[in-house]
């Protein structure tokens, strides 16, 4: 294992453990890896970090936000205080990733260096909060086992995999694999440049409203790309943007795999989607932006559409569902400009124009209904008419 002395730099928490063993193979062996085995108590692992998990504990995330136990947790604190003495083989345990170890045998302690559960978190969360509230009650608490994996490696992205891998048969949300591997890193700096301090929700687990949700981004930005990025459909119209409304995990899809062809030289479809790619990171901030002006735009005021929120005469919130149609037709007026691309209007252009076909659409095609209207082909073409039209005016 590595030398505690020349790793003193580093973090090192202690570890006390029951049963510790080498299961490394081979495989390991080649690729600069240790993995071991064993039993701890199943205090050990009350303290030890989650920043490298997928997902953190889904109760106690972002202040309590998520506030009501599952079924799984549920059936943990039942074990943890009925079955006890099955505690460490009903429960799969926890898998734990540090960048160094050594061992003291004979006081039964391990020192990690910055170690963190990537597997686990909810058995870890359960555990705490149940053995506070013995403890709050005066109880004892019960001498319980758990079982533990140790991967030993300084391998960043096996670490990322590792833990996406181990965490998939939890349904863990793409967002939160997304932002794990760091795909989401480069949009929330270019978003930054526009918007100083914005944070990009890069976990299901991040709740509080501080952070900007991912896939609505993605959604605008998808609804915003011009037809000279866009695969344009069989048919030869113009492009079909209606998904960008209800779908948002195909939105968060589609940008997963542009920023790995963006990022692959060797991907045959490498160029296309690395000026895709750019353009996404370019418009974020516009999308934003945009976005935010629509949900409130104030030339909804005289509409009479019911679906509108109001409070007295000022518009405060348009429904995703009419916004969207008008959103994909500012795709018109994408241009690239040397600072990037934007989403640039000619100046004969009114935003009341777009307000009275959005209108038309919503009473004519919809039926009166803002979802009916976000699913609809032809909302998104009879306002998409209206912007081409202009762009090539300019032409």
């Amino acid at each position: 294992m590595s030398s505690y002395s020349a790793l003193h730099s580093k973090s090192v928490l202690s570890f006390p453990f029951f049963s510790f063993r080498n299961i490394s193979c081979p495989e390991d062996s080649d690729n600069g890896r240790k993995v071991f085995a064993g039993r701890a108590p199943a205090s050990a692992i009350l303290d030890l970090p989650t920043n490298e998990n997928v997902r953190e504990y889904l109760v106690d995330a972002e202040g309590k936000k998520r506030n009501r136990r599952s079924d799984v947790h549920r059936v943990i604190a039942d074990t943890i205080l009925n079955y006890p003495d099955k505690f460490c083989v009903l429960n799969s345990g926890v898998v734990i990733v540090a960048r160094g170890c050594e061992s003291d045998d004979s006081k039964k302690i391990l020192k990690l260096v910055n170690p963190s559960i990537i597997n686990g978190a909810q058995t870890q969360g359960v555990l705490r909060d149940t053995l506070a509230e013995l403890q709050t009650a005066g109880a004892p608490s019960p001498n319980i086992h758990i079982t533990f994996e140790l991967i030993v490696t300084d391998d960043e992205a096996l670490i990322a995999e590792t833990s996406i891998a181990r965490n998939y048969q939890n349904d863990v949300k793409a967002v939160s694999i997304a932002g794990r591997l760091g795909q989401l890193d480069e949009l929330e700096a270019a978003l930054q440049t526009k918007l100083p301090g914005a944070k990009l929700r890069k976990s299901e687990t991040q709740l509080s409203d501080e952070y900007i949700s991912s896939e609505n981004l993605l959604q605008v930005i998808t609804a915003l790309i011009p037809e000279s990025l866009w695969v344009k459909p069989s048919d030869g119209g113009s492009p079909n943007k209606v998904f960008t409304y209800s779908q948002r995990a195909k939105c968060l899809k589609d940008f997963q795999e542009t920023y790995k062809k963006a990022k692959d030289s060797r991907d045959p479809q490498h160029a296309q989607h690395k000026k895709l790619y750019q353009f996404y990171l370019d418009i974020a901030g516009d999308a934003y932006q945009l976005h935010s002006k629509w949900k409130s735009h104030q030339g909804f005021a005289g509409t009479g559409l019911r679906s509108i929120e109001r409070e007295g005469r000022t518009v405060v919130d348009v429904p995703d569902g009419i916004v969207f149609p008008i959103l994909a037709s500012l795709s018109a007026f994408a241009v690239q400009a040397p600072s990037g691309w934007t989403i640039k209007p000619p100046r004969e252009f009114k935003d009341d124009e777009l307000i009275r076909a959005a209108k038309a659409a919503y009473v004519e095609m919809a039926e009166h209904n803002p979802q009916t209207m976000g699913k609809t082909r032809a909302c998104y073409s009879s306002l998409y008419q209206i912007t081409s039209i202009y762009r090539r005016l300019l032409t």
